[in-house]
Formats: C-alpha cells, sequence, structure tokens
C-alpha cells in the first residue's frame, strides 16, 4: 500500500505510550494545548448517551479514564454525582485543582480499569470513552466495570475499531502525517472491533448492548477532508452516528436486563 514505507519507518516507535497524559497534565484546561480538542467531543458523545439517559441529575456516574477531568465536569453540569479515576497522578491533580477551582464537588482517586477502587453496585452509570483502546486488558476492564454498576445500570463507551481505515486515518494520517494527533499514543493492535468488544460485554453480564458508528471523519475521502477543514476552520468536530463503525464507534450497554435504565433502586 502507498503508505507501507512511511509506516515502516515507525515499527520502532514506542505504541500506546501513555506517558503523552502525565505531559499535558498541566495545560490539560489550557483551549490551545493539545489535548483540548478531546474537551469539544462530549457534546457529541452525551447527544448519543442522552437518547439513553435524558437526566442526569443526582445519578451516580464513575468516569474510568478521566484525565484532567474534561468528562467529570461535563456531568457535574448536569447535574450528577460523579466520580472520577485516571492511572496519572498528574492528571488527576489537575482534574481536583480544576474542579475545586470552579466550585464542583468530584470526587477523584488514583486507579486502573482493571482494578477499580469502589465496592460492588456503586453506580448508576459508568462512562468509558477514549480509554478502552489504551488499557491493558480490556475484558478485566468492562468485568470490573459490570462489578461496580447496579443491576440495570448503564454502561456508556466509545473506542476505536481495529480496520485498515482505522489504521490509515488515526494512525497514518492525523498522527503521521497531519499531526493532530501526538505520534505513538495509539497502538493499532490494541484496536477493539465491535464483535470483540460485545463478547467482552456479553461474559461480563451486560445486555441490551448497542452500538453505532461515531463517525467524525465521514465515510468517503471527500467528506474526510471537509471534516478537515471544519475543524481547521473552526476548531469543531461533527458526528454523525451511524451504520460506519470502520474508525470510531459508541455505544451502551445495560447490566443484566431486570431494571429499567436510569430507575434508581
Amino acid at each position: 500500500m502507498p503508505g507501507a514505507k512511511f509506516l515502516g519507518k515507525n515499527l520502532g516507535r514506542q505504541r500506546n505510550n501513555l506517558a503523552f497524559y502525565d505531559q499535558q497534565a498541566a495545560r490539560w484546561w489550557d483551549e490551545t494545548a493539545t489535548i483540548a480538542p478531546l474537551n469539544r467531543l462530549n457534546p457529541l458523545r452525551f447527544e448519543y448517551f442522552d437518547r439513553v439517559i435524558p437526566h442526569w441529575k443526582g445519578l451516580r456516574v464513575l468516569d474510568v479514564g478521566c484525565g484532567g477531568g474534561f468528562t467529570c465536569e461535563f456531568l457535574a453540569h448536569q447535574g450528577a454525582q460523579v466520580w472520577g479515576l485516571d492511572q496519572s497522578a498528574s492528571c488527576i491533580a489537575a482534574a481536583q485543582a480544576h474542579a475545586e477551582a470552579e466550585g464542583w464537588l468530584i470526587t477523584y482517586c488514583r486507579g486502573v480499569a482493571e482494578a477499580l477502587p469502589f465496592e460492588a453496585a456503586a453506580f448508576d452509570v459508568v462512562v468509558c470513552v477514549d480509554v478502552l483502546e489504551h488499557v491493558a486488558d480490556p475484558l478485566k476492564s468492562v468485568q470490573e466495570i459490570s462489578r461496580v454498576l447496579r443491576p440495570g445500570g448503564l454502561f456508556c463507551f466509545d473506542t476505536i475499531n481495529r480496520t485498515a481505515r482505522s489504521r490509515l486515518v488515526m494512525i497514518w494520517l492525523l498522527e503521521n502525517i497531519l499531526r493532530q494527533i501526538p505520534v505513538g499514543i495509539h497502538d493499532w493492535e490494541k484496536f477493539i472491533t465491535p464483535d470483540e468488544l460485545r463478547a467482552m460485554l456479553t461474559q461480563a453480564g451486560f445486555g441490551a448492548v448497542k452500538m453505532d458508528g461515531f463517525n467524525l471523519f465521514g465515510s468517503t475521502v471527500r467528506e474526510a477532508v471537509a471534516a478537515y477543514r471544519l475543524y481547521q476552520t473552526t476548531g469543531k468536530f461533527e458526528a454523525r452516528f451511524d451504520g460506519d463503525m470502520r474508525v470510531m464507534y459508541i455505544g451502551t450497554a445495560v447490566k443484566g436486563r431486570a431494571e429499567q435504565v436510569g430507575k434508581r433502586g
């Protein structure tokens, strides 16, 4: 393929390099920082998640892989009771400092998705976005998320599919060519197909699984160019939730089937 030689030059580069998040922690809330575009994805994600939970007020919500707190503060704005967990001590410190400065009562702690430091059935909702493609053990992470959710609780997620198109877009184009994502942040081999994730969810006791494409780049070259130009000129993303899951996909799953999602018991 045309990019094979170029990609070959990076075969020795560290992949899934999570040190980037530690490096970004001090500037996490700076709107000019490299990490800043992630904050602009939350309104799009929750446009999707709100279809299942239209009212977040009072719900106990855990954000797994919270980084410096973008999603936690977004949820706090919706009236949720929020907890955030991340393996990076620097990110947790940045998240705590910003929450305190803004007056948010958010509980942050350091930890990993494979061993969540919470009691069973502690949360109504667990959110995990831009994270599953980075964890050491996705199945164990999903099992832990199930453990800390109450029966009928909701798991909200997005991640990256492992396809030729995702390698082209997420690594070859956005990392190596356009440098819109730090080189080395992703490891294509750790991307998760929808079928793989569905099997993990089933094994962990989830039902009512729904997945759709989280389509930021369009399905054609022309749409991808238009999406990039929009971001370059306005700093904004547009999303389409459709059947094209070749790059990113988004979804929800319910722990068991017995209780109504969002109903606290």
